[in-house]
């Protein structure tokens, strides 16, 4: 398909979250998203590959540095009912990610660690921006993840549901026997967890460092924390001693 003049405009603005917003459209791009897009439910609205129209007209339409061989306007999926977290279950809540980079590899360690759903504050980074989409790696079109007040979130796992947030100092997370399921929370790259979340926080954990220098950095790299909290959860739900 040769993308006309109409096509091109569209496309170009998807790189913006208001046009996403009110067409209800985002961008994949390259082979390998392409592929695990077309084992996904979501509909593909055009697809433009490379091989039928020149080089020079991809690199005009995509938003990579290096254009890919395949481009597709997608539809972006309706939103799902909110259901109330349930027990068991682990998920994350991100309160004002806004690196796209942080957001799309939370969503695919997510999924690799089987996170229930992710939970993002209204002020984090668009999941259907480019570089999300990206760096997301395909579990984008897997992960359920919902746009929420975390406020009203963190209230609906009471009281069945312990709710962990990473902080600067807390308890040693290596330390801890973590349950099998929970709502983690983790803030911002700059701010980390707002003072009114943390005040709703059951426990504080914190990733501890081991470098003998002190010089160091002062944080983990958000996505990075999320790695880690994943881990230790799914660690310490395979330690616990079996019932019977």
């Amino acid at each position: 398909m040769i993308p006309s003049k109409a096509d091109i405009k569209l496309i170009r603005s998807l790189d913006n979250k208001r046009a996403r917003e009110s067409t209800g459209l985002f961008v994949v791009e390259g082979e390998k998203l392409y592929g695990e897009l077309l084992k996904s439910d979501l509909v593909v609205y055009k697809v433009f590959s490379r091989d039928e129209i020149t080089e020079e007209m991809m690199s005009k339409i995509s938003h990579l540095s290096t254009p890919s061989p395949i481009l597709a306007i997608v539809k972006k999926p309706i939103e799902k009912n909110s259901q109330k977290p349930l027990v068991n279950k682990l998920y994350l809540a991100l309160d004002s990610v806004k690196d796209p980079g942080n957001m799309g590899t939370i969503i695919r360690l997510a999924e690799w660690f089987g996170v229930d759903s992710i939970f993002c504050s209204h002020d984090c980074v668009d999941i259907y921006n480019p570089k999300v989409v990206q760096s997301a790696m395909g579990s984008l079109f897997r992960m359920d993840i919902q746009y929420k007040d975390l406020k009203e979130v963190i209230q609906s796992c009471r009281p069945d549901i312990p709710v962990y947030g990473t902080f600067l100092t807390g308890d040693n997370i290596y330390n801890e026997t973590l349950p099998e399921g929970a709502m983690v929370v983790l803030g911002s790259e700059s701010f980390g967890i707002c003072k009114e979340l943390a005040q709703m926080v059951d426990k504080r954990v914190h990733i501890p460092s081991f470098s003998v220098e002190t010089k160091g950095g002062e944080s983990l790299n958000v996505a990075i924390a999320a790695a880690v909290v994943c881990s230790e959860f799914r660690r310490s739900s395979v330690l616990k001693p079996q019932k019977g």
